[in-house]
This record gives structure tokens, C-alpha cells and sequence, in this order.
């Protein structure tokens, strides 16, 4: 990360975000800096870019910013999360191990199935947040541990500091995909994870609007790692995209303080009908600052606050599952997550379709799960469309 003498040594998350990764202005007073739309630049140039691919000042300003949010020496921006995760997992051979937490992005689930397992590296699960599963770590002694806290879609928290330090113990290398919490809730790499992970099409950038991945470290190591992935496989994002990121992260922090603030208003209204009968009941509410959440106690030491997820299940079958969706009027279904708009998704069949239904069934993903991205829109208007739509069920 590049100091920026201007700044307080001391200044604020919110601060950093909109002053840190703004060069590349100064020849023409830009408040905001240009999207530099070239695919390659003059050779000899004082910046030293040669080729959009391996470099861009988009990238480099984006990279400035996200590494101070992450209280990281080191990011490097991608094309997507998923290249984000792609880049630390091509960095591994045949005969390497991953230990994974059981529940993750099916996304991450089908790249270690359908090809990392094709090139000889095996992948094992276990429920992390159970501390009698640290021992697997000393077991088998993998290259990389994979986490994610909270989990894609049950919101599990995981314990960051003890697995990193059950993982280092034995030289192994902790990545924790860091998509849901986001930067301002949670640094992995303050917990003492290696690697913190981002899709900044979610939470970072915030309006649906682009594509981008990040990776960020504080070792030398990695981040050699990182740009040669990202120049070597062509995992880089466009100036544009990286442009819309640089422009949502200056104000992540005032969505995210809406996003919680209404995701845990809806949590606890829902919370109030557990065990209630008729067609406005609730079966199960998951959310990682409700007390009743298993982790709450961690969830609070680890995080700022619980995030804009949450998860319901309305005691329904697929079905009707499904029709109770269809009749939200302010929450989209959609996949995604972290847009200023309220969207919602049935794991079963959208987000976690390519897992097998005994698996994701075993985590914990059953048919009647309800996962909501909590937008900002104001939470009365929010609460009435899932009220009107339990209505009917």
C-alpha cells in the first residue's frame, strides 16, 4: 500500500476511503481521477505501464484504497471474486491439500470439485466452527485453509485467530473469503489470516452495477503471486469496472451501517413470530447479532456488526417457498449480494444448485431457506413487503 503523506496516521476507515487511491490527477485538477480506457501505453512512461493486463491506473488506485480498508500491505484486483479465488488456488500443485470449511459459495465448492481435483490436489470438509475439528489441521497438514465467516448462505462465524494459529503451527496458509462481513466489519488479516478475499461486485462497490475481485496480504510472497496470476492467466478487471469500485468504496461504509441496521430490525421482527401459528409464522431466524445465533459471542468480538444478510425459513416446502419469494415486491430474486437494493435468493435452487442436495442438505441448506441481502431502502417498507407476502402464503 502506498503512504499518503496528506493523511492523518491515525485517520478513520471512512476517511481512507475516499482519500487513499487518488492518483493519477494531478495534471488536470480531477477531483475524481479519469477511467484510463487504454489497452496499452507508450514504452518509457515515468508511471511505468505497459500493458492494461499487467497494470492500469485504475487498478493501482483501487488496489491503494482496498489495502488500507483491509489493513493490508499488499491487494491486487481482479475480473470477478471468483478470479479473486481463482488466483489463490492456481498458485497450488498436485499432491496439496486444502482443509475447507463445509459450508461455502457454491461456486467455491464446484472450482475445488470439477478442477482442482482433476490436477491432484485434494480437498477436504469440516464444520470449522466446531474447535474439535482444529485437529484435522495438524492431521493432514494442508497447504491452505479455506474459510469464510460468516458462511455463503448460513452465516456461521468461524473462529479467524484460532484457526490461524492451529494452521500456521503446522506452515500451513489461512485465505478467508471475506464477501460477507466486508472491509468495514471485518479485517481477516488483523485476526491473522494470510489472505482476505473480496468480491467487491458485493458490499465494496455496492450498485450492481460492475465486476471485480480482490486479494489482500501483507506478504511480499503472495502478492508476487497475485500479480503474476493476474497478468499470466488474464484475471484482470476492465478500467471501467475498477473505476465503479474505486467510486462505491468511497461510501461503503454509510450503506453498510444501513444494510445492518436493517438486516438486524428484520431479523428481530422475524424473531418475534418463532413458534407463532398460521400463515405469519417463522420456523428459524439466522442472523450473526441475534443473541440466539450459536456464535453470537464470537460473531460480536470479531465483527462490528452482524452484516446485511439474513436467513429464514418459513416452515415451506420448495414450492411454496419459491411462490412466497415470487410475491416480495421490493426484494428481487436474484443472486448477488451487497446492492443498495434488497434482493432475494433460494439457495436450493439458485446460489447452492450445483451442490449435490445431500451435501448442501448436511450443511445445513434445506429446501425451505430463505436468504435475504438486506438493501437500504427504508426498513418499514421493507418489513410490509415481507409481511404482505406472508400473508398470502
Amino acid at each position: 500500500m502506498k503512504e499518503d503523506p496528506t493523511l492523518p496516521a491515525d485517520a478513520r476507515f471512512e476517511t481512507r476511503a475516499i482519500h487513499v487511491g487518488q492518483d493519477y490527477r494531478s495534471e488536470t485538477g480531477a477531483v475524481i481521477p479519469p477511467i484510463y480506457m487504454t489497452s496499452t501505453f507508450e514504452t518509457g512512461n515515468p508511471t511505468g505501464f505497459d500493458y492494461t493486463r499487467s497494470g492500469n491506473p485504475n487498478f493501482r488506485n483501487l488496489q491503494c484504497t482496498l489495502a488500507s480498508l483491509e489493513n493490508a500491505k499488499h491487494c491486487t484486483v481482479f475480473a470477478s471474486g471468483l478470479s479473486a479465488i481463482s488466483a489463490i488456488l492456481f498458485s497450488l500443485k498436485a499432491g496439496d491439500v486444502i482443509l475447507s470449511e463445509q459450508q461455502i459459495y457454491g461456486c467455491t465448492y464446484r472450482i475445488f470439485e470439477k478442477v482442482l481435483r482433476r490436477f491432484g490436489v485434494t480437498i477436504k470438509y469440516a464444520n470449522l466452527a466446531n474447535s474439535a475439528n482444529y485437529d484435522l489441521i495438524a492431521q493432514l497438514k494442508p497447504a491452505l485453509v479455506w474459510l469464510e465467516s460468516p458462511t455463503n448462505p448460513l452465516l456461521k462465524i468461524l473462529d479467524i485467530k484460532a484457526l490461524s494459529a492451529a494452521a500456521h503451527s503446522v506452515g500451513s496458509i489461512v485465505a478467508v473469503d471475506n464477501t460477507f462481513a466486508s472491509s468495514l466489519l471485518q479485517q481477516p488479516l488483523d485476526l491473522g489470516a494470510d489472505l482476505s478475499l473480496l468480491s467487491t461486485t458485493k458490499y465494496t462497490n455496492g450498485h450492481s452495477d460492475s465486476l471485480g475481485g480482490a486479494v489482500c496480504s501483507n506478504s511480499d510472497e503472495w502478492q508476487e503471486k497475485m500479480i503474476f496470476a493476474q497478468k499470466a492467466i488474464g484475471l484482470q478487471p476492465s478500467p471501467f469496472d475498477a473505476w465503479l469500485i474505486s467510486r462505491g468504496a468511497k461510501t461503503e461504509a454509510v450503506r453498510m451501517e444501513r444494510h445492518c441496521s436493517n438486516a438486524l430490525e428484520l431479523a428481530k421482527r422475524l424473531e418475534e413470530r418463532k413458534g407463532l401459528k398460521g400463515r405469519k409464522s417463522v420456523r428459524s431466524v439466522n442472523y450473526p447479532f441475534l443473541t440466539s445465533h450459536p456464535q453470537y459471542k464470537l460473531a460480536k468480538k470479531q465483527m462490528k456488526a452482524g452484516g446485511g444478510m439474513l436467513l429464514a425459513d418459513f416452515g415451506l416446502s420448495y414450492s411454496d417457498t419459491l411462490a412466497f419469494i415470487r410475491r416480495l415486491r421490493l426484494f428481487t430474486q436474484a443472486e448477488s449480494l451487497g446492492g443498495i437494493e434488497s434482493l432475494v435468493a433460494h439457495p436450493a435452487s439458485m446460489t447452492h444448485a450445483s451442490i449435490p442436495k445431500e451435501t448442501r442438505e448436511a450443511a445445513g441448506v434445506t429446501d425451505g431457506l430463505v436468504r435475504f441481502s438486506v438493501g437500504i431502502e427504508h426498513v418499514e417498507d421493507l418489513w410490509a413487503d415481507i409481511d404482505r407476502a406472508l400473508a398470502k402464503k
